[in-house]
């Protein structure tokens, strides 16, 4: 058992690889029966709050996201006793209204992801996990009031779409995706959020919306998506900061979701 603990997780996303908001920090290693974590692990402080901080794509932004060990991510996390994360992401938008630049609160996800290990489930252990909400609404409310308390246009109530990646969408993929309903599109979110139920932690996406994805007949680069998240990495980054501050003290420990319960009935 390690000897360092932390309450609250975030993973970064891309544009955000650092944890400078943390005080007294120093940074762990720690191993898992699922391999290589995408990077050191920093725990420190924030108003009193033990916090870890994760880059999910590594400091150097090396590793792509269908090749980012979730598993190891989200089980380091959970050996640190983390029972709350927040994970900041970068999408694509699928909608007119919802314009580059924008902050989206996912509430449901739509997943055409093919090749990732997405369940602890193993021989001998089957999980049949619901993710029916696949969000802790205890987290989405506190990050919707901490966007309105910093003025920061929230859309809520959305629909995500993962894909693969590390390329992006064909014109005739992304009409599909578009044609789903679906509000937005990433390739991080899935199985990061499940696993997280799977592990009975609670998890909420805030992701920054870098492009219009190329329905919008606009293609897509990944110098577009960085200058747009150049620009909102500081607002994201006290956000989050804003956002722990505004946790109760006793937020990690007293959770009133399901959260925590959900393995309760997910296996035989």
């Amino acid at each position: 058992m390690i000897g360092d603990t932390a309450d609250i997780g975030i993973f970064g996303g891309t544009g955000i690889y650092d944890s400078e908001m943390l005080q007294n920090s120093k940074e762990i290693t720690i191993e898992t029966p699922y391999g290589k974590t995408s990077d050191t692990i920093t725990v420190g402080e924030l108003d009193g709050k033990k916090i870890a901080f994760m880059p999910r794509h590594g400091k150097k932004h090396s590793i792509p996201p269908h090749l980012i060990n979730y598993c190891a991510n989200i089980w380091a996390f959970k050996e640190l006793g983390i029972t709350r994360i927040i994970s900041p992401s970068a999408v694509g938008s699928l909608k007119e209204e919802i314009k580059p630049g924008d902050f989206v609160l996912p509430t449901q996800f739509i997943d055409f992801t093919k090749s990732r290990r997405n369940s602890f489930s193993e021989d001998g252990r089957v999980i049949h996990i619901s993710v029916a909400d696949p969000f802790c609404p205890e987290l989405q409310e506190i990050v919707s009031d901490t966007a309105n308390s910093q003025n920061i246009s929230l859309h809520k109530d959305c629909t995500y779409t993962c894909i693969d990646g590390p390329r992006f969408s064909t014109k005739a993929e992304s009409k599909f995706y578009k044609s789903t309903g679906a509000d937005i599109i990433g390739m991080t979110l899935v199985p990061e959020c499940q696993l997280a139920r799977e592990a009975q932690i609670c998890y909420a996406s805030i992701a920054t919306v870098t492009d219009y994805d190329v329905w919008a007949e606009k293609p897509v680069t990944a110098k577009e998506v960085m200058e747009t998240l150049s620009k909102n990495v500081q607002v994201t980054k006290k956000l989050l900061a804003e956002l722990i501050r505004k946790m109760p003290k006793d937020f990690a420990t007293k959770r009133t979701c399901s959260c925590e319960k959900a393995l309760t009935e997910a296996e035989f």
